[in-house]
């Protein structure tokens, strides 16, 4: 398969990608950022998903659908995780983090 067949859920990984890059970036520069952490981490693990499964999709991997369910299942996580704070980047990235889990699972199956 080419890469352009996956584009929509290549964007929308790359789009979560740099929100969960953001989120982690601002959670750090919160005054409670030890409250933050569980958020952070998940941030970078799912950006860090992102990234691979794109990259999957990207090449033509025939892994790509075994790669972006598991992409889907971290979106999920952290979408749960930013869901619990009141930040408007965690807001975003808990929107993005959902739209990318869509993407991921409707492109796997």
């Amino acid at each position: 398969m080419t890469h352009e067949q996956f584009q929509s859920c290549i964007s929308a990984c790359d789009a979560c990608a740099l929100a969960c890059g953001h989120c982690a970036g601002s959670c750090l520069a919160e005054d409670g950022v030890a409250d933050m952490t569980r958020c952070i981490k998940l941030d970078i693990d799912c950006a860090a998903a992102c990234h691979f499964a794109s990259a999957a999709m990207a090449r033509g991997s025939s892994e790509a659908a075994t790669i972006c369910r598991m992409c889907a299942d971290i979106c999920d996580a952290c979408a749960a995780e930013c869901e619990k704070h009141e930040a408007q980047h965690c807001k975003d990235c808990a929107a993005s983090c959902r739209a990318c889990a869509k993407a991921c699972r409707a492109m796997a199956s």
